[in-house]
């Protein structure tokens, strides 16, 4: 089965596509190591300089059940609790504990030694001369909140010192040891250890601030599932600080836990000690009334059956109470509808229903013996319920004293001897595969915005034969550098086809050369002009080579710079430019006077003389018109150099007189768009473009990669 020509095609496009992608990043492979490098020692940098975060934990144990005292039996369930971890973590983590920590280790009061921007800090630490302030007590208004104030060494022997605010202003003087007070100002300096002229940022934040610092920086855990281990964990630049820190919560979060325990049974004993000076009076007043009615209707004993009432009601009475006291302690805990506290409304129920069938019965007996009845009740009822409140009492104390809540501390807070951040291998693999991936988005993105033309495929699809591919000389490159240093220049130091005969670019040229000869076989006239789009793309070197080229061969070749705004071939030909073409123009001197000598046999030379103010009407003079005939006369090749087309009218005026018009385009600077416009102006104008150069031609493996064509060294070398 065939494979269809358009998929073939596509397949072919996305290979080349990726390969020149990979040429790409072939081609700017040292960018990319740079960059990487860079980032790499960025990152190096970056490691040594941060600041250490060390990181400290501590375990603690919660219990499910308080430890209290089993014997107590149903006391010791009443003040029984479980708690989950989520809920331990939240009371930890809660202001109420944190706020402890805060005052009793001042930590509204944050101080800073002054340091350079960016890399003061680590450097001051990688010396290991860090300034020490301490700070017991400081107090400002509450309008200066959380607004830096700068403390100033004044002498580090005397532990002087000057404060200043935030506008600079003096706002006192003081000592180490000593408060020092100013108005609503006091601070006191317990330590100090720096060199005189330190400066040191001071500032009170807000006692909440304060608590959101902590909670920012401290993490806690429930180790395992449903374990209660508890893990604090805590982070910090001082190791000995964060400790502190820690171990002060833990301890914090520990006293809460056994005051809240003991709370509950201080609760209890509170309300059974109100309510013990009612119950005895009741006791009392029942007690004399019993004996005061004995007294006055003598002795009267109770029956076997009215003793037995007696006792039933009096269990009954002890019951109701003890129900009384159940329901205030189950009141705090459920609501009414709860099945507990339903049973306990219905056991009431029942009882007070009994208590009322035995209060009839009780009405059958006779008068006396009813109300002795009545009145032995109360007195055994409020003793029993008396009694009762007493032993509660009792327990609940025992019960207080034997509170140890349920949380244990198991760790105490530690500080890890290696810091957690920065992680010195992680950073700089880190920063080296970014710099990798910045280097290769840099490669791609100019790859991708380069829109210069790096392949002749592209300029012949636009319908110009590309007459040559001028490879950059690197012989070339260094005779540029050496003529800076040079003040006597020949066409030796000058012209890489004199300089440099082998070169790759000259080689390129030659082959032109025979190129050349044919396409102007059919031409008007042995005049060639030389053009391009935009100017720095080398037309003058293409033009001046291409001569010393053709002379060589044994022609005889005239080089006219036809550029009078910014022409500079003289220096390619190492000779005087003046007089030159537009003092020719202006009639100011004869074509004879115009011709130079560079030094090459056949070939001659006219520069463009004087800057004109008009050098496009100077152009269309008849005497230009007559210099290109008496060129075309007495040399074998007229090679005239013109500035860019699109920039100035001039190339269009020169291609009139021209019988072969070539465009010399810059690798990878000029655009495949430029070169269209280029030729589009001049077929306006009725010159036809005759061919292409392409300048300055670099191996690049992303033009390997996508097809392109490259070019080789064939010269002789001698072996010895």
């Amino acid at each position: 089965m065939s494979v269809p020509h358009n998929t073939q095609v596509k397949q072919d496009s996305d290979e080349i596509e990726l390969g020149k992608l990979l040429g790409i990043l072939l081609d700017s492979r040292w960018m990319i190591i740079a960059v990487t490098i860079s980032f790499a020692i960025v990152g190096i940098t970056y490691a040594l300089l941060a600041t250490p975060i060390y990181k400290s934990d501590a375990l603690i144990q919660v219990e499910q059940k308080s430890s209290g005292m089993p014997a107590l039996g149903e006391m010791g369930e009443l003040f029984a609790s479980e708690s989950s971890a989520t809920t331990e973590i939240e009371i930890i983590k809660s202001r109420m504990i944190l706020g402890k920590t805060v005052d009793k280790l001042n930590l509204t009061t944050v101080v800073e030694p002054n340091y350079l921007p960016i890399i003061g800090k680590g450097l001051t630490r990688l010396q290991g001369d860090i300034p020490q302030l301490e700070i017991t007590r400081f107090e400002v208004p509450d309008n200066k909140l959380n607004k830096a104030y700068s403390l100033k060494v004044l002498s580090s022997i005397e532990g002087t010192f000057e404060l200043f605010d935030n506008n600079e202003n003096q706002v006192l003087t003081g000592e180490v040891g000593k408060l020092a007070q100013n108005g609503d100002v006091k601070i006191y300096v317990s330590y100090l250890n720096a060199s005189e002229e330190e400066r040191f940022s001071v500032e009170k934040r807000s006692r909440l601030d304060a608590i959101q610092w902590i909670q920012k920086n401290l993490s806690v855990i429930e180790r395992g599932k449903q374990t209660g281990i508890l893990q604090l964990s805590f982070v910090g630049e001082q190791r000995k600080y964060i400790e502190d820190i820690l171990d002060d919560i833990s301890v914090n979060y520990f006293l809460q836990n056994v005051a809240r325990n003991s709370a509950e049974a201080e609760n209890s004993l509170q309300f059974l000690r109100e309510h013990l000076p009612g119950i005895k009076s009741q006791l009392t007043f029942s007690e004399d009334a019993l004996n005061k009615f004995r007294q006055e209707n003598e002795s009267i004993d109770l029956g076997l059956e009215a003793k037995s009432t007696l006792d039933v009601m009096v269990t009954i009475e002890a019951q109701l109470n003890e129900l009384t006291f159940k329901e205030s302690e189950i009141s705090q805990r459920f609501t009414k509808e709860h099945p507990a506290y339903i049973a306990l409304l219905d056991k009431r129920k029942t009882l007070l229903n009994e208590r009322e069938r035995l209060n009839r019965q009780i009405q059958k007996l006779p008068k006396t013996q009813r109300e002795v009845l009545r009145m032995t009740r109360d007195v055994e009822v409020n003793q029993q319920i008396y009694v009762q409140l007493l032993n509660k009492v009792q327990e609940l104390n025992i019960l207080k004293a034997s509170t140890v809540g349920n949380v244990r501390i198991l760790d105490k807070a530690q500080s890890y001897s290696k810091p957690l951040k920065p992680n010195k291998i992680f950073l700089l693999a880190i920063f080296t595969m970014i710099g990798t991936m910045v280097g290769v988005g840099i490669a791609i993105l100019r790859g991708y915005f380069n829109r210069g033309v790096e392949n002749p495929d592209e300029i012949e699809a636009i319908g110009l034969p590309v007459y040559a591919s001028v490879p950059m000389s690197d012989w070339q490159i260094e005779l540029e550098k050496k003529q800076k240093s040079k003040k006597q220049l020949t066409v030796q130091d000058t012209l890489l086809a004199v300089s440099n005969p082998a070169d790759l670019s000259i080689e390129a040229l030659r082959s032109l050369r025979t190129s050349l000869h044919f396409a102007m076989m059919e031409a008007k006239n042995n005049i060639l002009m030389i053009s391009g789009p935009s100017p720095g793309i080398g037309k003058s070197f293409v033009s001046a080579n291409m001569a010393a080229v053709v002379a060589k061969s044994g022609q005889k070749v005239l080089v006219i710079d036809a550029d009078m705004r910014k022409g500079r071939m003289e220096k390619q030909m190492a000779i005087n430019p003046k007089p030159g073409l537009s003092d020719y123009l202006s009639g100011q001197t004869a074509i004879e006077s115009l011709i130079k000598k560079p030094g090459l046999e056949g070939m001659d030379f006219i520069g463009r003389g004087d800057v004109p103010p008009n050098p496009s009407e100077l152009l269309m003079h008849p005497r230009f018109k007559q210099l290109m005939d008496w060129g075309s006369k007495n040399y074998d090749l007229v090679i005239v150099d013109t500035p860019p087309i699109l920039a100035v009218t001039d190339p269009a005026i020169v291609g009139t007189h021209a019988g072969t018009t070539l465009l010399v385009g810059r690798f990878s600077q000029n655009t495949v768009k430029e070169i269209e416009v280029t030729k589009q102006r001049f077929e306006q104008n009725g010159i036809e473009v005759k061919g292409f150069i392409l300048n300055a031609v670099v191996r690049k493996a992303s033009n390997h990669y996508g097809g392109n064509y490259g070019y080789y060294n064939y010269s002789y070398t001698d072996e010895k």
